[in-house]
């Protein structure tokens, strides 16, 4: 899916004015896949990130941004229909998984691979936010990736 927007920035000053240049952006894009494209990560260490970020999906560990509406449990015990058991059951294993893949990953990978991988920031933002320097964040991202992509036995 592609979703193009224009996004201005200021290219510097050119003989004191300011010059101002945009450029095409497509926001369906993930961080994730734009280093892909472009050759910064290879195919194992996508689907490392990929898989990282499916359970993150699937455990439900992103933010609400609206109010839950489901009915609350009117017992404790296990009732109701499969489906509903079995995705409660899905979320749990999920978040088992995404938690083992962030241990895998080891200490201080982990931050950047949420930021980039799940929280869909780009690596820029997440280096300025990490306090890093300029091009330091895929080098960690792309070894937190390798760890990744042997936790999950991937070839």
């Amino acid at each position: 899916m592609r979703e193009l927007v224009e996004r201005g920035f200021d290219e510097g000053r050119v003989g004191g004015t300011a010059r101002r240049r945009s450029v095409t952006v497509n926001l369906a894009e993930s961080p994730l896949s734009w280093l892909k494209s472009r050759g910064h990560v290879d195919a194992r260490q996508y689907e490392a990130g990929e898989r990282l970020r499916g359970d993150y999906e699937t455990a439900s560990l992103g933010p609400r941004v609206t109010m839950r509406w489901d009915p609350a449990p009117a017992t404790t015990r296990r009732s109701g229909p499969p489906e509903a058991i079995d995705s409660t059951l899905a979320q749990i294993s999920a978040k088992r998984r995404f938690d083992a893949a962030l241990a895998a990953a080891g200490p201080g990978l982990g931050d950047v691979l949420w930021r980039v991988v799940c929280a869909g920031e780009g690596l820029a933002h997440a280096e300025k936010a990490l306090g890093w320097p300029s091009r330091a964040g895929k080098l960690v991202l792309t070894l937190a990736l390798d760890r990744v992509a042997d936790h999950y036995r991937l070839g």
